[in-house]
């Protein structure tokens, strides 16, 4: 037969102490780990040190880190894209120089004082001068690249061949990919080999088989809405011992038949006005025909180049030669410092996409900061708080611990 207990009010103190004894080390250990956690969170002044201290926030923090990264990953591509900007700039810009001197020395070689050799040691200046904007034309990027490779821009971009320059690159840009459209080349065929022909609307030149000391200049436009877009010619006869012309176009007469020649005179054709200087030669003829956009700025100087080394080029054929030289490099000048101009603005577009990058980074940073960093003067009052509170719990353990049985006997 079970006992029954005959004092109640014992058995209720023992489960009591116990109870308290329990519910004192439980409010010790979770002290603690407030208190280190504290110690932690003050440490690296992070309020997040992992998930399950704030999901939600965990979540946030997370999703601007990887924003963070990805911005700092298409800064990356910004970076590159400007240095080769940069240096593209550079060697534009080196290149109008070395054009400069190249037109200096063409006006030098049209000195009707200058002997073969002179002309000789003019037209090697050339060559160099020729040699010095191949190799911008083909300078690397610093990467293993080249600037003006186009869309190879592992493979040298031109090529010079006893034919002339020829480009061995594909054509175009290469871009990076981003969300933005980032070159990190440019397309060096269409700045080095795409100039306007002539003056940008029609190009003059005397034919190879000139015999006479005529020469014409590159002309202009007198008026616009006059122009056909015709190919024209201007053929020299004897005229009962005077020296005549007559233009065609499409090989037929348009109605100016034996015109006196006059030096320097100037001639009007639909439009073009434009001036024949030296003594031509019956038989001689000069073309007019459309401009196009495929002037090479190699062979010009080529062309140049072998006028200049010709012993038996005679006067006619030097002067046309200058003449003509100087027009082209005017051309291809222009036609540089229009690529040398776009190159600044995508420099410029480069800046500003800088600076966005920046100021989204800076959102995302602060964004994970608020979502995880501490406030230390708060985290500071409140480890302080804690640790007033575990010392008090310790001095309500040890009253605990007095309370047993033989303390209470004495």
């Amino acid at each position: 037969m079970p006992q029954v207990d005959r004092n109640p009010q014992r058995h209720a103190m023992r489960i009591s102490t116990a109870n308290r004894y329990e519910a004192t080390v439980d409010s010790l250990q979770r002290r603690q780990r407030d208190m280190a956690q504290a110690q932690t969170q003050m440490t690296n002044g992070k309020r997040i040190n992992q998930p399950s201290d704030d999901p939600t926030g965990a979540a946030r923090a997370e999703r601007a880190y990887l924003s963070s990264q990805r911005i700092t990953s298409e800064q990356r591509s910004v970076d590159a894209s400007r240095n080769a900007m940069v240096l593209a700039e550079s060697a534009l810009g080196q290149s109008s120089e070395v054009l400069q001197n190249v037109r200096e020395t063409l006006v030098a070689a049209g000195n009707g004082s200058y002997s073969a050799n002179e002309r000789i040691a003019q037209a090697n200046q050339l060559t160099q001068y020729r040699g010095q904007l191949l190799a911008l034309a083909n300078q690397g990027n610093g990467a293993g690249g080249f600037l003006f490779g186009g869309q190879g821009a592992t493979a040298v971009p031109f090529l010079d061949t006893p034919g002339g320059v020829l480009p061995a690159a594909t054509g175009g840009q290469t871009l990076l990919s981003s969300t933005e459209q980032l070159p990190i080349t440019v397309d060096g065929q269409s700045i080095w080999l795409s100039a306007h022909s002539g003056n940008g609307v029609f190009v003059s030149a005397a034919d190879a088989g000139n015999s006479g000391s005529g020469w014409i200049d590159a002309g202009t436009v007198s008026t616009p809405d006059q122009l056909t877009g015709d190919a024209y010619a201007i053929e020299f006869v004897d005229n009962g011992g005077t020296v005549a012309y007559s233009v065609l176009r499409g090989g037929v007469s348009i109605g100016m038949d034996d015109v006196p020649y006059r030096s320097g005179a100037a001639i009007e054709v639909d439009g073009m006005a434009l001036h024949i200087k030296g003594e031509p030669a019956a038989g001689d003829r000069f073309t007019i025909t459309p401009s196009t956009p495929d002037l090479d700025a190699f062979e010009a100087l080529d062309r140049a180049i072998a006028v200049l080394k010709d012993p038996s080029a005679n006067a006619g054929q030097l002067a046309q030669a200058v003449n003509s030289g100087l027009r082209d490099i005017d051309a291809v000048m222009g036609h540089l410092q229009a690529a040398r101009a776009q190159t600044g603005s995508e420099l410029m577009r480069l800046d500003a996409i800088d600076g966005r990058n920046q100021a989204r980074d800076v959102w995302a940073k602060s964004v994970q900061a608020d979502a995880e960093d501490l406030d230390m003067v708060q985290a500071i009052s409140t480890f302080q708080n804690q640790q007033t509170g575990y010392q008090a719990a310790l001095q309500s353990y040890a009253m605990v611990q007095r309370l047993s049985l033989f303390d209470y006997v004495k």
